[in-house]
């Protein structure tokens, strides 16, 4: 598997990221110890980059996988909603604790729209900037769905890594195009912030052309890594195949391609409205008290799960 150095961090990454989301309770719902064994299969395959996030629940899978192999080799990044020293210090110890590690490599905010809500999350930042200097974080960054954050983050030094959104279509980006988001990567790039991309399937919704986007996005030089959510051994092979520039075996990608996927409303919801408004993409709302969904729009993110009260919503 391909190695790259993240920007300045000089963190050595390798050019596939396992996104931890997709076995998590927002998707897959997997065990800890079915999470661990699938985290370990990409360990062998030469995958050493680990995307999480504290909403995501995937720490004691992560957890599972490192006890049976070297932590030192292994770069771990996540993100929490911090925006205070308290949060912000709550957010790194739970991750400490439940990850079972004495540091984090990257520590991000999750989720970041713009000048204003980094001005809102500025406690956060520089309780992280000091953690930086005391060890227990190795570099600190934002994720993104907007061009605004990536364009306000160039303005501040210690934001070293930076997770957007990147694909073909420009899928998810919800300010402009994918042309606008890459002319400021590039520039963050020439900056020496490391630049990891997620959702280049778009959450699954280009799936059927996942050659064309893989290829789009190991194209772009200045993307050190490319997070892809994966949940099976087959999806792991095929994206190590893929990433490793090899022709993909016929019967491995049918069943990897066999396998739908879906936002689904279980029919205990309440219509309580909070999914709806937490959705970014605009892919909910409310038709004669049920909650319906836009496929269309719907990026697979499964963010939405977590407002909901009854944990009616599935990423399946």
């Amino acid at each position: 598997m391909e190695m790259r150095e993240l920007g300045e961090t000089q963190l050595k990454v390798s050019r596939l990221c396992f996104g931890s989301l997709t076995m998590g309770p927002l998707q897959a719902n997997l065990t800890p110890k079915d999470g661990g064994n699938l985290l370990l299969h990409g360990f062998e395959r030469g995958i050493n980059f680990i995307d999480t996030a504290e909403l995501y629940e995937s720490y004691a899978h992560i957890k599972e996988a490192l006890k049976a192999f070297d932590r030192k080799k292994i770069v771990l990044s996540t993100k929490s909603y911090a925006y205070s020293k308290e949060t912000a210090e709550a957010s790194l110890n739970k991750a400490l604790k439940e990850l079972g590690t004495d540091y984090i490599d990257v520590f991000m905010l999750h989720e970041q729209e713009s000048e204003h809500t980094l001005r809102g999350h500025e406690e956060a930042l520089k309780y992280f900037f000091k953690m930086k200097d005391k060890g227990l974080i190795r570099a600190v960054g934002i994720s993104t769905h907007t061009i605004a954050a990536v364009k306000s983050s160039l303005h501040i030094k210690e934001i070293e890594v930076l997770h957007p959104i990147v694909n073909l279509n420009g899928l998810g980006i919800q300010d402009g195009t994918i042309e606008e988001m890459l002319t400021y990567l590039e520039q963050a790039r020439q900056l020496g912030k490391g630049i990891y991309a997620m959702k280049p399937l778009g959450g699954g919704n280009l799936l059927k052309n996942f050659e064309e986007c893989f290829d789009f996005v190991l194209n772009i030089p200045y993307l050190d890594s490319i997070a892809v959510g994966m949940q099976s051994i087959e999806e792991i092979d095929m994206n190590c195949l893929v990433f490793n520039h090899k022709p993909v075996d016929k019967d491995l990608l049918t069943k990897v391609m066999n396998k739908k996927r879906q936002l689904r409303i279980a029919h205990w919801c309440e219509a309580c409205g909070k999914c709806v408004e937490a959705c970014g993409h605009g892919a909910l709302r409310i038709e004669k008290d049920q909650v319906v969904v836009d496929h269309r729009k719907c990026v697979l993110c499964g963010y939405c799960s977590k407002y909901c009260p009854q944990f009616c919503i599935k990423v399946v």
